[in-house]
């Protein structure tokens, strides 16, 4: 360095100047590229052209065949009656209230027994093994 000429204090100052508006592109380069590469990133994630022509042609196909079913399904014949829904009907409430009956029944009995019982009614039940509708999570279903 001793064999360089000595700078000046205007050329330290145009060259200070020059190495700032070169940082400055510098940033601005390296901005750009920053962007560049995210562009880049969401455009390689993407989907390409012919795999989205697949994805089209495999949802047609796939809504082509749902349309079909459902033409199927509404052109059925084998719709339930309405005679054979008021016999279903008819025999669930038959059911039901013979499981109402019945379930009054037994809980008669055995409020009858558990009145002479010295232990309480769970535990009679766990002695007799009884397991009610409630053990199971069984609700009696409403009337229709």
């Amino acid at each position: 360095q001793e064999q360089l000429p000595a700078a000046s204090d205007a050329e330290l100052r145009g060259l200070d100047g020059e190495i700032a508006e070169r940082s400055a592109q510098l940033q601005a380069l390296q901005q750009s590229c920053r962007h560049m590469e995210a562009e880049l990133k969401d455009l390689n994630s993407s989907m390409t052209t012919p795999e989205i022509a697949r994805e089209i042609e495999a949802l047609t196909k796939d809504c082509a065949s749902y349309t079909e079913k459902l033409e199927r399904m509404k052109s059925a014949t084998n719709h339930v009656t309405p005679e054979e829904k008021e016999k279903v009907c008819r025999e669930q409430q038959l059911y039901r209230r013979e499981w109402r009956r019945r379930k009054r029944m037994a809980t008669e009995l055995l409020d009858a027994i558990l009145e002479g019982y010295p232990k309480s009614k769970k535990q009679f039940f766990e002695e007799v093994g009884i397991e009610t509708d409630e053990d199971h999570g069984v609700v009696l279903p409403a009337t229709v």
